[in-house]
Formats: structure tokens, sequence, C-alpha cells
């Protein structure tokens, strides 16, 4: 037994769907904070910039404060050629250079991140500009704040928070729409458990939408249909089998009792050869029920290749009949199957044909589009149109076919349709001349004549 628990389907889907929108979510959130990351920076590093070079400006005018003003968040340091500070603003006023790197020889711009640098705290994006003095060259350093990794607390909490509610309204989504996807599977379920062997006209509701649901739901009733039609020809069958039966037992019985009655005046050698016939009709019918059980179940002897023509042959050399046979036989004509199951349909189709026929039997060999057919055809009275399938029925007996044999059991027309179809064939009654005639296809042997 699997101990493992499984999920349903409603949460696993939910499962999954949040999995992919916080996957999306994070995915997000990462592009937005690189994006705005980097936009912050070139934001912080554009003023830092700017203001630098609007001192530096006022320094080759000589119009440049001893403390400048910058924006929040930006100092500005002017230090001379002694590498003395002559000029911050005040948050670095009294206090030494904050960087020691200058532009290189030939250049006038540079630009470092120190960590810290001095008289600041933290990490701090340093930009350098050259300006010629005719003492030697001054350097304005312009530092700004590094931007952090995650730019800023507000937007972290914006994007958790959104994420958040994304992840919890695509959750809620997935969760009614896979509900009102199942609702449907639901009812068929439910509809399935309420039908038995005794309830089985019911059927499983079929929604509307023309999807997988419905057609999951019309392929169940169409199930439903074979299972009831399966139940019906097993209640018909089980009813014509117990009355089948039953006849032959209450006539021995009824023969046996009666010479129980007067032991004295019957004849005993009489009354057994009547017993013994209700048990050879009781036998037959046996035999052929039992037939028809492997048939059903599917069973199957070892196949081999079999020429019709030459089954034929032997058969009719191995019985004698009462009416004379007249056989058309093509040679060639072989086929794969179960030689005993063949000539048994065989068999039932001659003795039906000799139970009807007036003088004549004629049996025909040949192919026909890939097919191997067998026909046999009586000169009898004929079967109507309209009785054509009844007499395929198992246990179902012409008024005809009983007046010339009371014995018969009804089966052997069926069973020798099912032999046929389980060659992949089939057998009909079609149309003739005068009399019955029944034709067998079933698949030609592809190996046949190679």
């Amino acid at each position: 037994m699997n101990g493992r628990r499984t999920w349903s389907i409603r949460v696993r889907m939910t499962v999954v769907a949040a999995a992919v929108t916080v996957t999306v979510c994070a995915v997000l959130a990462v592009l937005i904070v690189v994006g705005a990351r980097s936009r912050t920076a070139d934001h912080r590093r554009d003023r830092a910039t700017s203001a630098a070079l609007e001192l530096v400006y006022q320094l080759k005018g000589n119009r440049a404060p001893r403390e400048p003003l910058a924006p929040r968040g930006i100092g500005l340091q002017v230090v001379d050629a002694g590498r003395r500070p002559v000029a911050a603003t005040r948050a670095l006023l009294g206090k030494g250079p904050i960087a020691s790197f200058m532009p290189a020889k030939g250049d006038v711009y540079a630009d470092r991140v120190l960590c810290p640098p001095e008289g600041l705290r933290g990490c701090h994006s340093i930009v350098a500009f050259r300006v010629y003095h005719p003492g030697g060259d001054w350097t304005v350093y312009s530092a700004s704040k590094t931007t952090p990794w995650y730019v800023s607390s507000s937007l972290v909490t914006f994007l958790a928070g959104t994420s958040l509610l994304v992840v919890l309204l695509a959750s809620l989504r997935t969760w009614r729409t896979v509900d009102r996807t199942l609702a449907p599977v639901d009812a068929i379920r439910a509809e399935l458990t309420e039908i038995t062997a005794r309830r089985s006209g019911h059927r499983v509701p079929v929604p509307e939408n023309r999807d997988e649901i419905r057609r999951l739901a019309e392929a169940a009733n169409a199930t439903l249909d074979r299972l009831d039609a399966a139940l019906e020809r097993q209640r018909s069958f089980t009813s014509d089998a117990s009355h089948d039966l039953r006849s032959p037992i209450a006539a021995a019985r009824a023969q046996l009792e009666e010479a129980l009655m007067y032991p004295a005046e019957v004849d005993w050698p009489q009354t057994g050869r009547s017993v013994l016939q209700s048990l050879d009709r009781l036998q037959a019918i046996v035999t052929d029920l039992l037939e028809l059980a492997r048939l059903d179940a599917g069973k199957w002897n070892d196949s081999e290749t079999i020429d019709l023509a030459a089954m034929v042959t032997i058969e009719l050399a191995r019985t004698e009949r009462s009416k004379r046979v007249v056989t058309h036989l093509r040679d060639g004509v072989s086929v794969r199957g179960d030689r005993l199951r063949l000539v048994r349909l065989l068999t039932n189709l001659l003795d039906n044909a000799e139970r009807h026929a007036e003088t004549r039997i004629d049996i025909m060999v040949r192919q026909e589009d890939g097919m191997a057919v067998l026909e046999v055809r009586d000169d009898g009275a004929g079967i109507a149109e309209a009785d054509r399938e009844i007499v395929f029925q198992r246990f179902a007996r012409l008024p005809a076919g009983r007046a010339k044999d009371a014995s018969g059991t009804g089966l052997g027309l069926p069973i020798a349709r099912e032999i046929a179809r389980s060659h992949g064939g089939d057998l009909t009654l079609e149309d003739s001349d005068g009399g019955a005639r029944f034709v067998m296809r079933i698949p030609m042997d592809g190996r046949a004549g190679k």
C-alpha cells in the first residue's frame, strides 16, 4: 500500500501557480532593482559632476566662495597644489583632502569609489577635476554616496508588498478557476458513484462548454451505454439460458417421475433413451455455452495458416451429409487463425444449411479485396430480411427452425459469427436468389504465397 500523501489537484495547481508567480515576481523585482540602481547611480554621479563643473567654472572666473553651495547629498572640496583644502561645503570645512588621487597628466577628469573617504562615512563615489592655476594645478573633488544594491528600503518594501499581492491574487484566481473547471468532474464522479447494476440507466451530466471535460462526460456516457447494452445482453442471455437448460432437465425429470410411479407398466429401455435424448440436448447447450464463454473472454489457441479450400475438403470427406453438397473452391485462399474454431464455424453453417435445404448445399471459397470469403448457401425457403439479425441472437430460433429441428440450441449461428469476428472478420446473411446465403469474410494471411 502506498502511504504517500498526495495533494488535491486544486492545491497542486494553486501551489504551481503561486510558485510560477513568485518566480516571475522575483525576476521582475531583480530587474527593477538593477535598473533603478543603475539609474539612481547615474543620477547621483551626474549631480556630483554638475556641481563640480559649476565650481570649476567659478574657480576659473575667480568667483569661487570659501563655502560653495551644493545640492543635497553632494560634498565639494577644492584642494590647491600643496594639497591644502581652500574651499569646501559645510560638512567638509576644516577637514583634510577627502581623496588622494588626482587626474593623470594630460587628463582633467578622474573618478573613484572610496569606502570611506577622509572625513566622511560610508562608501562614496568621488569625482575629481583638474583646474589650471598659476601656482600649480588645483583639484576639485565632488563626493556623492554610492547607491546600495537594494536602492532604498521604500523600493524594497513596495516591491515585496506588490509581489505578495500579485501572488495572492494569482493563487486565488487559480483556485477559483480550477474549482470551476473541476466542478463538472465532481458532478460526474458523484453520478458515477450512484450508478450501479440496478440503477444503470443514469448518465453523467454533460457540461455546456466544448472542452476536455465535455469529451470526458461524453466518453463516460458512451461507456455506460455499452455497459447497459452488455448488462441487457447478459440478462437476456441468462434468462434464455436458464429457460433452455430447464427444458431438458424438466423433461427428463417428468419422464423419470412418471416411470417411478408405475414401474411395472413402463418401457424402461424407451424411457432411458428419452432421458438420454434430454441429456444430449443438455450437453449440447452446455458445450455451446462454454464455447461462447471462451469466445467472449477472448481466449485464443495457437494460430496457424489455414487454407480454406483444404479445410472444407477435409471436413466434407470426414462427415456424411443427407443433402448433396456442391463445392466451388479456389486454392490459395489462406487465413491466419485457430483451425478448430474455423472448423466449428464451417460445421455450424453446414448443419444449419442441411437442416433447411431441400436437396442441395453450395460451398464457395474465394478471395475478394484482400478478404478470404467462405460462402454456404442452401436451396431452402430462405430467411426474411427482417429476421436476418435475429438468427444471430443467442437462443433465438425462428418458428421454421423449431419445426424442422426441435432439439437445436439456437447457439450455432451466434457461435459462428463470434468465431468470424474473433478472426477480425464477420459473418452475415446476404441476399440470394433462393434459400439462405451465409457469407464469412476474414482478412487473408499476408504471408500466404511468399
